[in-house]
């Protein structure tokens, strides 16, 4: 049940990031043709990506420390997929809290709008590249074979 959890909350995590960074702001700013008109929008959007993330990286987290008590230390692949998670998150919080108000301090004053929203693109990737990490170690194969219930 927790390697199932585990995967879904990962696959929601990657593919919500797919979806929004790569097909839903894009065709916003398409279709909306200015600039000025789709930014607010996609800024609101990153920032329910960006909790979203937080969410679902928490989920993950909890998930995946279930089963090893204070006596059975995680491994080293399971460490591995947490470090994924938390850098993840953290990239999340950068944007959130870093990024996201130095786009809008560049576009109310005239600053290097152009680095931050690099920046911010960098940390989208870097999150979609983790999510996608995640997800990818998760629906590896079980570490024991899948052994489906028997009828009661």
């Amino acid at each position: 049940m927790q390697r199932r959890l585990s995967l879904l909350i990962a696959a929601l995590w990657w593919g919500g990031i797919t979806a929004l960074s790569f097909m839903a702001v894009p065709v916003l700013f398409a279709s909306l043709g200015s600039p000025a008109a789709a930014g607010p929008v996609a800024a609101k959007l990153f920032s329910l990506q960006c909790y979203a993330g937080l969410l679902l990286g928490l989920g993950l987290l909890v998930t995946l420390r279930q089963g090893h008590d204070r006596d059975n230390a995680p491994d080293a692949a399971t460490l591995t997929t947490l470090g994924f998670v938390l850098f993840a998150m953290l990239l999340a919080l950068l944007q959130e809290f870093g990024v996201a108000q130095n786009i809008v301090t560049a576009r109310a004053s005239g600053g290097n709008l152009r680095l931050w929203h690099g920046v911010g693109t960098a940390m989208v990737l870097g999150q979609w590249l983790c999510a996608g990490t995640v997800l990818w170690r998760l629906s590896g194969a079980p570490s024991t074979p899948y052994e489906p219930h028997e009828e009661r």
